[in-house]
C-alpha cells in the first residue's frame, strides 16, 4: 500500500513539474516571443502584475507629489521586468526538481546527502549552464532531462538577452516624441497651446505635418506597448510629462480642430484621432482597467469659454455654430474616459486643455 501511495506521489509530481515548465515556458514565450495580440489572461505574467503594481501604486500615493513620488514609481517598470525574469528561471528550477525527484531520479551530493534540496541545486546548476559536477543524474531518465534543462537554459539566456534592448529601444522612441512636444505645445502639453504655437504663415502645413507624424506615434506606440505591456509602466524623465499626457493632448488637440477650429487640417486631424483613440482603447483592454469620467470635469462651461477666448485672441478661426460645443462634448466621450481610466491605474495626470499659469517649460528649466 506504502509503494502504490509513493508511486502515486512521483506521478503527481512529475505532472505538476510538467505543468509548471509547460506555463513557465508558454509565459515567456508570449511575453518576448509572440506577444502581438490584445489578450487578456490568467497567465505567470498578469498574476505576478497584479499581485505587485497595486501594493506599490498604494505605497506611492503616500508619497508627496512631485520628484519623491515620480523617482519611486520610475523604478517599477525595470524593476517588475527584472523580478519576473527571476521568477521565469526559479518557476523552470523548480519545475525541472520536481520532475528529476517524482521520475526517481535521486541524486548524490559529495557529503552523501540525497535531498530534494540537493536535486533542486542539481536543477539550477543545470538550468544556469554551470556544469560543476558535483551532482549527477544517475538513470537514463534524469539524463535526459539534464540535457533538456541545458538547452532550455541556453534559450532562455538569449531570450532575455535579445528582449531587454527591444524594450529599451521602444521605449526610447516613445520618449523621444514626447520630449519634442515640450516646444510644440508646452510643458505639460495642452491642446491650446499646441495650436496658439501654429498660427501664422505656414502655420497650417507645419500643423498637418505634426498631427502626422503623430500619427505615426500613436500607431507605434500601440504596436510597443501591446507587445510589451510593461512600457506602459516606465516613465517619462520630467514630472509634467507622460505618454498619458502626450496622448490625452494629442486628442485634445484633434477635438478641437474637429469641432471648433476651423481650419483645412481636418482630414488630418481626423485619421490621428483615429489612431491615438484606437492605441488608448487597446491599452486599456491589455491593462484590464475600467473606463471612468475624469474627475472633475476637464472641460467645464466657464472653461470652455475661456478656451474659445483664449483662441480668438491668438486670432485662430472658430466655429460659431451652436453645434460645436456638442459635437466636442460627442468627441471627448470617446476617449476622455479611457484616459481617465489610464491615467488612475498609473498615476499618470492627465493634461488641462490650457498651459497653467506661470508655466515653466522644461527646456527652460536650468536658465
Amino acid at each position: 500500500m506504502a509503494a502504490v501511495l509513493q508511486a502515486e506521489i512521483s506521478h503527481a509530481t512529475v505532472i505538476f513539474g510538467a505543468l509548471l515548465l509547460a506555463a513557465t515556458l508558454w509565459d515567456a514565450f508570449e511575453t518576448m516571443v509572440l506577444s502581438r495580440r490584445v489578450s487578456r489572461g490568467y497567465r505567470l505574467t498578469v498574476v505576478f502584475y497584479r499581485l505587485t503594481w497595486p501594493s506599490w501604486r498604494a505605497i506611492a500615493r503616500r508619497l508627496p507629489a512631485g520628484n519623491r513620488r515620480e523617482n519611486f514609481l520610475t523604478v517599477y517598470g525595470p524593476m517588475w521586468l527584472l523580478m519576473l525574469t527571476a521568477l521565469w528561471a526559479l518557476s523552470m528550477v523548480l519545475a525541472f526538481g520536481m520532475m528529476q525527484w517524482g521520475a526517481g531520479s535521486r541524486m548524490a551530493a559529495p557529503d552523501g546527502s540525497g535531498s530534494f534540496a540537493t536535486t533542486l541545486y542539481m536543477s539550477g546548476t543545470t538550468l544556469f549552464t554551470l556544469g560543476l559536477g558535483d551532482v549527477v543524474p544517475h538513470s537514463s531518465v534524469g539524463r535526459f532531462l539534464t540535457v533538456f534543462e541545458s538547452g532550455i537554459g541556453l534559450g532562455f539566456v538569449a531570450l532575455v538577452i535579445g528582449y531587454l534592448p527591444v524594450v529599451s529601444q521602444a521605449f526610447s522612441r516613445r520618449e523621444a516624441s514626447i520630449a519634442l512636444l515640450d516646444a510644440r505645445a508646452g510643458s505639460p502639453p495642452t491642446a491650446v497651446e499646441l495650436l496658439r504655437r501654429h498660427v501664422g504663415d505656414g502655420a497650417s502645413e507645419a500643423l498637418v505635418d505634426l498631427l502626422r507624424d503623430f500619427e505615426r506615434w500613436a500607431a507605434e506606440l500601440l504596436e510597443s506597448h501591446v507587445s510589451f505591456p510593461v512600457l506602459a509602466f516606465y516613465r517619462s524623465q520630467h514630472d509634467n510629462q507622460s505618454w498619458v499626457t502626450g496622448m490625452t493632448a494629442l486628442l485634445d488637440t484633434c477635438a478641437l480642430i474637429l469641432a471648433v477650429v476651423k481650419t483645412d487640417c481636418q482630414r488630418q486631424a481626423r485619421l490621428t484621432f483615429a489612431m491615438a483613440r484606437h492605441a488608448v482603447a487597446d491599452l486599456v483592454r491589455v491593462l484590464n482597467v475600467s473606463a471612468r469620467a475624469p474627475e472633475p470635469d476637464r472641460l467645464p462651461d466657464d472653461t470652455f469659454a475661456r478656451l474659445r477666448a483664449e483662441l480668438e485672441a491668438a486670432r485662430i478661426p472658430l466655429r460659431e455654430d451652436a453645434s460645436a460645443a456638442g459635437k466636442l462634448l460627442e468627441l471627448r466621450n470617446l476617449y476622455e474616459p479611457l484616459v481617465a481610466g489610464l491615467s488612475t491605474l498609473l498615476l499618470m495626470p492627465l493634461p488641462p486643455w490650457m498651459p497653467p499659469a506661470k508655466a515653466r517649460e522644461n527646456w527652460m528649466a536650468h536658465l
